[in-house]
Protein backbone atom coordinates (compact mmCIF):
# COMPACT_ATOMS: atom_id res chain seq x y z
CA UNK A 1 0.00 0.00 0.00
CA UNK A 2 2.59 2.60 0.62
CA UNK A 3 4.00 1.90 -2.46
CA UNK A 4 1.41 2.45 -4.54
CA UNK A 5 1.07 5.54 -2.46
CA UNK A 6 4.83 6.62 -3.42
CA UNK A 7 3.86 5.90 -6.77
CA UNK A 8 0.95 8.39 -7.17
CA UNK A 9 2.90 11.20 -5.06
CA UNK A 10 5.66 10.61 -7.85
CA UNK A 11 3.44 10.91 -11.15
CA UNK A 12 1.65 13.84 -9.36
CA UNK A 13 4.92 15.56 -9.06
CA UNK A 14 6.06 14.73 -12.49
CA UNK A 15 3.03 16.09 -13.69
CA UNK A 16 3.06 19.33 -12.34
CA UNK A 17 6.75 19.63 -13.73
CA UNK A 18 5.42 19.74 -17.24
CA UNK A 19 4.40 22.86 -18.69
CA UNK A 20 2.81 23.71 -22.36
CA UNK A 21 5.06 25.77 -24.47
CA UNK A 22 3.81 28.96 -25.02
CA UNK A 23 6.37 30.94 -27.75
CA UNK A 24 3.67 33.75 -28.23
CA UNK A 25 5.86 36.24 -29.59
CA UNK A 26 6.11 33.76 -32.67
CA UNK A 27 2.74 34.41 -33.52
CA UNK A 28 2.38 38.40 -33.22
CA UNK A 29 3.01 39.14 -36.89
CA UNK A 30 1.76 36.47 -39.71
CA UNK A 31 -0.48 34.79 -41.87
CA UNK A 32 -2.38 32.50 -40.32
CA UNK A 33 -5.98 29.92 -41.34
CA UNK A 34 -8.59 29.45 -38.65
CA UNK A 35 -10.94 26.49 -39.32
CA UNK A 36 -13.95 26.23 -37.42
CA UNK A 37 -17.35 24.55 -37.77
CA UNK A 38 -20.54 26.61 -38.75
CA UNK A 39 -23.53 24.65 -38.51
CA UNK A 40 -21.98 21.27 -39.24
CA UNK A 41 -19.94 22.83 -41.83
CA UNK A 42 -16.40 23.36 -41.44
CA UNK A 43 -15.54 26.90 -43.00
CA UNK A 44 -11.83 28.16 -43.21
CA UNK A 45 -10.90 31.83 -42.07
CA UNK A 46 -7.35 33.50 -43.05
CA UNK A 47 -6.56 36.43 -41.34
CA UNK A 48 -3.07 38.56 -41.45
CA UNK A 49 -1.71 40.61 -38.49
CA UNK A 50 0.89 42.77 -37.43
CA UNK A 51 1.47 44.59 -34.15
CA UNK A 52 -1.79 46.74 -34.93
CA UNK A 53 -3.96 45.52 -37.32
CA UNK A 54 -5.41 42.37 -38.26
CA UNK A 55 -7.42 41.81 -41.60
CA UNK A 56 -9.60 38.56 -41.68
CA UNK A 57 -10.61 37.18 -44.75
CA UNK A 58 -13.95 35.16 -44.99
CA UNK A 59 -15.90 34.16 -47.86
CA UNK A 60 -14.58 36.52 -50.19
CA UNK A 61 -14.78 39.42 -48.11
CA UNK A 62 -11.67 41.01 -46.04
CA UNK A 63 -12.64 42.88 -42.27
CA UNK A 64 -10.08 44.89 -40.86
CA UNK A 65 -9.68 45.38 -36.88
CA UNK A 66 -7.54 46.66 -34.90
CA UNK A 67 -5.16 44.98 -32.10
CA UNK A 68 -4.12 46.24 -28.89
CA UNK A 69 -1.44 43.78 -27.44
CA UNK A 70 -1.71 43.56 -23.28
CA UNK A 71 0.99 41.53 -23.56
CA UNK A 72 3.03 38.83 -25.65
CA UNK A 73 0.12 35.95 -24.85
CA UNK A 74 -3.10 38.54 -24.78
CA UNK A 75 -4.59 41.15 -26.83
CA UNK A 76 -7.89 42.93 -27.46
CA UNK A 77 -9.61 43.03 -30.78
CA UNK A 78 -11.70 45.74 -32.46
CA UNK A 79 -13.39 45.93 -35.64
CA UNK A 80 -12.64 49.05 -37.20
CA UNK A 81 -15.74 49.44 -39.15
CA UNK A 82 -18.65 47.71 -37.28
CA UNK A 83 -22.03 47.11 -39.33
CA UNK A 84 -23.97 45.81 -36.23
CA UNK A 85 -23.76 46.38 -32.56
CA UNK A 86 -22.33 42.91 -31.83
CA UNK A 87 -19.57 43.91 -33.92
CA UNK A 88 -19.33 47.01 -31.82
CA UNK A 89 -17.98 44.68 -29.03
CA UNK A 90 -13.97 44.28 -28.38
CA UNK A 91 -13.01 40.47 -28.19
CA UNK A 92 -10.34 39.49 -25.75
CA UNK A 93 -7.72 37.09 -27.14
CA UNK A 94 -5.84 34.67 -25.08
CA UNK A 95 -2.85 32.59 -26.52
CA UNK A 96 -2.78 29.37 -24.47
CA UNK A 97 -0.36 27.60 -25.84
CA UNK A 98 2.00 26.78 -29.03
CA UNK A 99 3.25 23.92 -30.84
CA UNK A 100 5.22 24.11 -33.98
CA UNK A 101 3.37 26.21 -36.22
CA UNK A 102 0.10 26.37 -34.39
CA UNK A 103 -1.55 28.18 -31.42
CA UNK A 104 -4.51 27.34 -29.35
CA UNK A 105 -6.43 29.94 -28.33
CA UNK A 106 -9.09 31.32 -26.12
CA UNK A 107 -11.35 34.16 -26.70
CA UNK A 108 -14.27 36.27 -25.28
CA UNK A 109 -16.54 39.29 -25.84
CA UNK A 110 -14.64 41.63 -23.55
CA UNK A 111 -16.36 41.40 -19.59
CA UNK A 112 -18.00 38.20 -20.84
CA UNK A 113 -15.63 35.50 -18.98
CA UNK A 114 -18.54 32.95 -18.75
CA UNK A 115 -18.37 32.62 -22.57
CA UNK A 116 -15.17 31.95 -23.63
CA UNK A 117 -14.56 29.84 -26.54
CA UNK A 118 -11.20 28.11 -28.06
CA UNK A 119 -10.13 27.29 -31.46
CA UNK A 120 -6.64 26.44 -33.28
CA UNK A 121 -4.60 29.20 -35.68
CA UNK A 122 -1.53 27.52 -38.10
CA UNK A 123 0.68 30.04 -39.21
CA UNK A 124 1.06 30.11 -42.68
CA UNK A 125 4.26 31.83 -43.52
Amino acid sequence: MRHAYLAIVFLVSLNSCYERERNCADFKNGSFQFESSIGGETVTTTFVRNDTLEIDYYQGKADSASIRWINDCEYIVKKINPKTMSERKAIHMKILYTKGDSYTFEYSIVGDDKNKQRGTATKMN
